[in-house]
């Protein structure tokens, strides 16, 4: 049984689920307080405010903080920058300064949305284009490096790469990722040659939409017949499916029930059959 629920990365303590804060809007708040008192330590967002309520974040946890609740050394948070073509008019930066400039102002405006000093994980949200990198991506990329540098980011990621453009990144970059975050699909072998590349490169493969991007397999009754031999649910044999395959997950539920049985997983592993099934069962539906 596996039930270590964080691993330690460069001397930062990082939780194995995240909880995922995209797409909550004003109940941004509510959700990560919720979150925090069901369980989750660790966080994500981004200065993004299309898709993300940074500050919302940043309130539940100074809240949090502030009662006592917990402690900020305790806590797991994750941002990102991004691009501009990722962005609504809500820019976190001046989109005429040089990219550097923009990381810079994006940086200090996530410090002022998560009311902390530092940050655990910031992340490039996504390359400038779908194909190797632009020199924007290393204009970025220098200036994320410039940050951890200066001890107010502690560890660096990469957001939506694709296999090349991680191996171009680690063979140039001076501080290696050691985060891809990608929407990790069953019907594309679960992202199994970037998380090949990962594990040989010392990088830890966070998968998101775990649950929203495979409904059909979370149906399947393969999946189904395995949770029942646990006593679990097909939801939470995805989440455990991800952690046994080296991922760390993340989960975007808005229910506390929900949440409180993603963080249940800890207490059962599957077998080498049952991955292997779990594997398959994409190709099989």
């Amino acid at each position: 049984m596996d039930d270590a629920r964080t691993i330690d990365i460069d001397g930062v303590t990082v939780p194995r689920l995240l909880y995922g804060t995209a797409w909550k809007e004003d109940a941004t708040e509510r959700l990560v307080t919720l979150a925090l008192e069901q369980g989750f330590r660790g966080f994500d967002t981004a200065n993004q405010r299309k898709h993300y309520y940074e500050a919302g974040t940043g309130a539940a946890l100074a809240k949090a903080i502030k009662a006592g609740r917990v402690r900020r050394r305790d806590l797991f948070i994750q941002t990102k920058f991004t691009f501009q073509r990722g962005q609504d008019h809500r820019l976190p930066y001046d989109p005429d300064a040089p990219a550097a400039t923009q990381v810079a102002q994006s940086f200090e405006k996530s410090l002022e949305h998560l009311q902390t000093d530092y940050i655990d994980s910031l992340v490039l949200h996504g390359p400038w284009t779908g194909a190797r990198l632009h020199p924007i991506d290393w204009q970025v990329w220098r200036a994320m490096e410039a940050i951890h540098k200066q001890g107010r980011v502690r560890l660096l990621g990469v957001s939506n790469f694709k296999l090349e453009q991680v191996r171009l990144l680690c063979a140039r970059a001076e501080v290696k990722p050691r985060f891809v975050q990608n929407r990790c699909y069953a019907s594309r072998g679960w992202d199994r040659d970037i998380r090949a590349f990962c594990a040989e490169s010392g990088i830890h493969y966070q998968g998101f939409s775990l649950l929203t991007a495979n409904r059909a397999l979370v149906d399947h009754a393969l999946v189904k017949d395995i949770a029942a031999r646990h006593g679990k649910t097909p939801a939470q044999t995805v989440f455990r499916f991800a952690l046994d395959v080296g991922m760390i997950a993340l989960t975007g539920t808005k229910d506390a029930a929900h949440m409180a049985q993603d963080l249940d997983v800890f207490d059962f592993t599957l077998s080498a059959a049952e991955i292997r099934a779990l594997e398959g069962a994409a190709k099989t539906r």
